[in-house]
């Protein structure tokens, strides 16, 4: 048992370890033909047409309403549980951002208060350009309920599944973008798989693919049907065409990820069997494990329980501070975003999100990564059961 256990960690192989140092010995270091090959590697996975590989899930948001045409004067609505990036990405575009309530079972972005947040908004001339449902967990949203809403509003989806490869959704993987516009994949060290840091944008809509290319690298291109006109004597091997980022991968990137992608299937199984041991181990004590609906199968990025509080007498920062303690660094995810500062400065309060504060106030990540044991999952029930009795 490792003397302190974090709540998620990469799984490096030598395989891995290999096909970095291939690229290191290459001629290409940034811009090689591995960022391409990873990118196939993830749209063929996930049975999509088009794969942009960014430098963060971060990036991969922001180009992502960009390429949607998100803009100033624009409404962008996501759930409040998730990280900032979710909300951020529409700020970055000069757009407001507004929040849904989440579902009470699976904490994922809520159909019904989508539904009747956009009835409203509906009357009041004032509904979303893009949705962005959030597969918390790695648990797909209700996406064909979602899709039929869009049908109904004509708002654009982007799937941010930050949490979510490898994960599936009505026998289906997730990332084929069969009800969205573009979905977003994370390969931060403590997600599903890694480059280090990473992330991608999969779409099937070829425009879109081509202009989140274009955001990417400067709004640069070296295509020639892209570039515009100018006299034949004049060298132009390249142009900015428009606006962009650097926000590229890099084939030192790629090269890891292409390699772990061997292994997703492997690391998602290994989730499931220890969220199944957390099942058994807390069956009979007072907290609430992960519900997972019959359409999904999560990617198990996260293991939330919550607290039952009127069956034990302890508080959830008690709970929290004597799992760290004991050098389990149990985590929160997450605070409502729009109880961060920077949002109460835009106008939100407390309270927001009824379920969404709920939720908050009985939420711990306990740890779950392919490179637990037995002893260590043991260590950490034993440690969490009796943080609930003091």
């Amino acid at each position: 048992m490792t003397t302190i256990i974090p709540y998620g960690r990469q799984d490096i192989n030598q395989a891995d370890i290999d096909a970095v140092v291939e690229v290191l010995r290459s001629d290409f270091l940034t811009q090689g033909p591995v960022v391409p090959e990873f990118e196939k590697a993830v749209a063929a996975y996930c049975h999509a047409n088009h794969a942009v590989a960014v430098n963060s899930a971060t990036s991969a948001l922001h180009i992502a309403c960009l390429a949607l045409g998100v803009g100033k004067g624009d409404l962008v609505w996501t759930s409040p549980i998730t990280f900032v990036a979710s909300a951020n990405c529409a700020l970055y575009c000069g757009a407001e951002v507004d929040f849904v309530d989440i579902d009470p079972q699976t904490y994922n972005l809520s159909v019904d208060r989508l539904k009747e947040k956009l009835f409203h908004a509906d009357k009041a001339e004032k509904l979303p350009k893009v949705v962005i449902p959030v597969h918390l967990c790695g648990q797909p949203c209700d996406m064909e309920g979602i899709y039929a809403l869009r049908q109904q509003y004509g708002f654009k989806i982007i799937e941010d599944a930050s949490h979510a490869i490898g994960g599936r959704y009505k026998d289906e993987p997730v990332g084929n973008c069969h009800y969205s516009d573009i979905t977003v994949f994370s390969f931060h060290p403590v997600k599903i798989i890694t480059t280090g840091e990473g992330g991608m944008a999969l779409t099937n809509d070829h425009e879109l693919a081509v202009q989140m290319r274009l955001l990417r690298s400067h709004g640069i291109t070296t295509d020639t049907a892209l570039r515009h006109s100018r006299p034949e004597h004049e060298l132009w091997n390249y142009q900015q065409i428009d606006l962009g980022f650097n926000y590229r991968m890099t084939d030192i990137q790629a090269a890891l990820g292409l390699s772990q992608m061997q292994r997703l299937d492997e690391f998602v199984a290994k989730r499931h069997n220890i969220a199944i041991r957390y099942d058994q181990l807390f069956s009979d004590y007072p907290v609430l494990t992960p519900w997972q609906h019959s359409d999904s199968y999560s990617s198990y990025h996260l293991y939330v329980i919550r607290l039952k509080f009127d069956k034990i007498n302890q508080t959830q920062r008690q709970v929290y501070d004597a799992l760290r303690a004991s050098e389990i660094l149990v985590n929160l995810h997450y605070i409502p975003v729009y109880r961060q500062p920077y949002y109460e400065q835009m106008g939100f309060v407390a309270g927001y999100s009824l379920e969404a504060e709920k939720y908050y106030s009985e939420a711990i990540s306990i740890p779950i990564y392919p490179g637990l044991k037995d002893i260590d999952l043991n260590h950490i029930s034993n440690i969490l059961i009796k943080s609930l009795v003091k």
